[in-house]
């Protein structure tokens, strides 16, 4: 059953990093479903943005540990995709701070 792009990619991640690589290497960071593999990913982004992907790089991220006093608790663990762009495509362009 094919999934929707919109469940496989839930938002892009904006940091320092991501913007270094978005300017030099053409590459693209999303936070995606922890289920999705790189070929769902890829159809993805090429669906959402009207862009052809030359490849996915997945990271799994493990969720950190935090103390409250004598407790402690960890955040979920998620996965992130660096997807980068075939030349000659346009960059995609996200707004912040909504």
């Amino acid at each position: 059953m094919k999934k929707d792009p919109t469940e496989i990619i839930i938002r892009p991640i904006i940091s320092e990093k991501s913007t270094l690589l978005k300017e030099k290497n053409r590459v693209l960071c999303f936070k995606v479903n922890g289920d999705a593999n790189k070929i769902e990913i890829k159809r993805a982004v090429e669906d959402l943005f009207r862009v052809r992907v030359e490849n996915v790089r997945i990271e799994n991220v493990l969720g950190k540990i935090k103390r409250w006093g004598r407790y402690s608790g960890k955040r979920p663990d998620w996965k992130k995709a660096y997807v980068k762009l075939k030349e000659g495509e346009k960059m995609v362009e996200f707004v912040e701070g909504v």
